[in-house]
This record gives structure tokens, C-alpha cells and sequence, in this order.
């Protein structure tokens, strides 16, 4: 996966992965406050963990995939 911290906002780039994965999806570098709220009214989505195993990301992950 590579440097983690690099993809994290600076507030969680020290925090366990076991932390990270219940932290909220707008410690992920980019994600602002506005996403976070789309994503939860959309898919009920608030963690990281919830985001990385949603069925449906998962499912759009292994098409792209197969597809190259």
C-alpha cells in the first residue's frame, strides 16, 4: 500500500491503521466535509471502513479491474 500517511490528512497520519479504520471518511486526503455528508446521505457511509467494504465500490473495484 505504500506510504499510508501520504494519503491521509495531516490530523491522522499517526494514528494506527485500527484507529483509521473508524476514523471518518474526511481523514482521507482530499475528501472534504461536503464529500463525507454525500456519502453518508447516498450510502450511509461515515468511516473508512464502512467506504473500503461497500458492496457496491467493491463491485465497481473488481469490474474495473477485470476490465484491463
Amino acid at each position: 500500500m505504500g506510504d499510508i500517511a501520504s494519503k491521509l490528512d495531516k490530523a491522522y497520519e499517526d494514528k494506527p491503521l485500527a484507529e483509521l479504520a473508524d476514523a471518518p471518511v474526511d481523514a482521507l486526503q482530499g475528501v472534504s466535509a461536503s464529500d463525507a455528508q454525500h456519502l453518508k446521505d447516498a450510502f450511509n457511509i461515515t468511516t473508512i471502513r464502512e467506504l473500503g467494504t461497500n458492496k457496491y465500490f467493491l463491485w465497481a473495484q473488481a469490474i474495473a479491474k477485470l476490465a484491463d
